[in-house]
């Protein structure tokens, strides 16, 4: 559903982009499950929560939503919110539906397998584009990404804190995965015949 990263008790639904023209309007990146919903929200926060903004005008562009905000006049002064976060308050958020999340709620979620095994913590989710993808930290080593489905996320328990996980095969190298066997030639050293 909208994505965000919690702000106390905000959730981010959108960034600006660049400036857009001279007449104040500015390129927005918006996290809401259809883009231009966010609009539909209000005054809209920066992260600090010092300063309110609401959309005064939004359309489709070429690359993406331009957003026209009230008292934004100019391009100096769009140029100066470039890279502003922009926050609402939860309790503005409907209720999200049967398997629908926040991806806020998603983040600080421990993941289990199967066999009740922990995977790691969710540290992010995102979205490139396709589909949305769960960012996992395991107790070491690198992030793992794993794609956010039905098939390989089968259960979200929010109230306990976890998810379940079946990892696609291959998604994850076993330790040693990658050394050949001692008695297996080594990939780019030459056989005796080539010697």
């Amino acid at each position: 559903m909208a994505a965000g990263e919690k702000a106390d008790d905000r959730l981010l639904l959108g960034e600006i982009g660049a400036a857009h023209g001279l007449k104040g309007e500015l390129r927005l990146r918006s996290y809401t499950e259809n883009p231009a919903a966010i609009a539909d929200y209000g005054k809209l926060q920066t992260e600090a929560g010092d300063r309110t903004f609401k959309i005064a005008h939004l359309r489709e562009g070429p690359k993406g939503l331009i957003a026209k905000f009230k008292g934004v006049n100019g391009r100096n002064e769009a140029e100066a919110l470039t890279g502003t976060k922009l926050y609402v308050d939860r309790d503005r958020l409907p209720e999200s539906e049967p398997d629908e999340w926040y991806y806020a709620d998603l983040v600080g979620l421990t993941a289990i397998d199967g066999e009740g095994a922990e995977l790691g913590v969710v540290t992010a989710v995102h979205n490139f584009g396709a589909s949305d993808i769960i960012e996992l930290q395991p107790e070491s080593g690198q992030t793992i990404l794993v794609p956010f489905t039905e098939e390989a996320v089968p259960n979200v328990d929010i109230e306990a804190g976890r998810l379940t996980i079946h990892l696609p095969e291959g998604l994850i190298d076993e330790p040693g995965e990658d050394e050949p066997a001692e008695d297996e030639p080594t990939r780019n050293a030459p056989s005796r015949e080539e010697e």
